[in-house]
């Protein structure tokens, strides 16, 4: 297993290197976030490919993490290209911009920076086919962790699917500018995307967890720091607070709609 996990990372880290050179002849880092999604799916890919022998239990890990990942990838990728520069990045590297550290500050603070954590999160995809290698699934009866997880896998990509669809659909209105999405999957949560991004990696955990091997159980500090992050640092927190700046009625949504569990509208108080 080692064998093979050192040589994702060494792969890892080539493709990142590769795509800061790119952000520094383009003078912008925020194309990282396709990269997020799609770096998990070759990930996957790899550990697949690397094995000597693959079965339908390694497959099945590596189809689930590859059309999260790269779903999620060509949503970004498309978001980017059409808005531009993300505000939170621009804002990170501000000053190393004007005192001339662009580079190093990109490298350092975003690039390496993401390929830790995105290694991390991906454990459960990259450590789960390694320890399925040739095996079968079994019996369904018998395999109740697999069950339990795409069961979970699929809640998360219905979420993260239907609730990305709904707000690209909202944010193409010219009429909608300025106004909160409060219809849809958003009416019952204030983030469908994240609480499906965290679904469908703690079903692939779940799916992985069948193994009954060391390495993926200890694998569960992926979705467990991915929920944080998307709950508590970089996801919800962070856009939140910008959200209040330029929506005047996000206060109000806020109050009366889940922040991450789906749940049914509070009424005003």
């Amino acid at each position: 297993m080692t064998d093979i996990l050192l040589t994702n990372a060494a792969i890892l880290l080539a493709l990142v290197l590769a795509l800061w050179v790119i952000s520094m002849t383009i003078n912008d880092v925020s194309f990282i976030d396709a990269f997020w999604g799609a770096g998990m799916g070759v990930l996957a890919i790899t550990s697949w490919m690397q094995l000597a022998g693959r079965g339908t239990l390694a497959t099945l890990i590596m189809i689930m993490a590859a059309a999260w990942g790269f779903r999620l990838g060509i949503y970004l990728f498309r978001r980017w290209s059409h808005e531009g520069e993300d505000q939170r990045y621009e804002r990170m590297l501000r000053k190393d911009r004007e005192q001339g550290r662009f580079a190093l500050a990109a490298l350092t603070k975003v690039f390496l920076g993401q390929a830790v954590l995105l290694f991390m999160v991906c454990l459960p995809a990259q450590t789960g086919i390694i320890a399925a290698g040739a095996a079968g699934i079994g019996p369904w009866v018998q395999a109740p962790l697999v069950g339990a997880g795409l069961a979970l896998y699929c809640v998360g990509i219905f979420f993260e699917w239907v609730g990305d669809w709904q707000l690209a659909r909202f944010k193409a209105d010219p009429a909608n500018k300025g106004k909160v999405l409060d219809t849809g999957l958003w009416r019952y949560t204030r983030h469908p995307n994240y609480f499906g991004d965290a679904c469908a990696w703690w079903g692939i955990w779940l799916v992985a967890a069948h193994t009954g091997n060391a390495a993926v159980m200890w694998s569960v500090i992926g979705p467990l720091f991915l929920t944080f992050t998307l709950t508590k640092w970089s996801g919800a927190a962070l856009l939140e607070k910008g959200m209040k700046k330029t929506r005047p009625e996000y206060d109000s949504y806020k109050q009366r709609t889940s922040a991450f569990i789906p749940l049914p509208p509070r009424k005003p108080g």
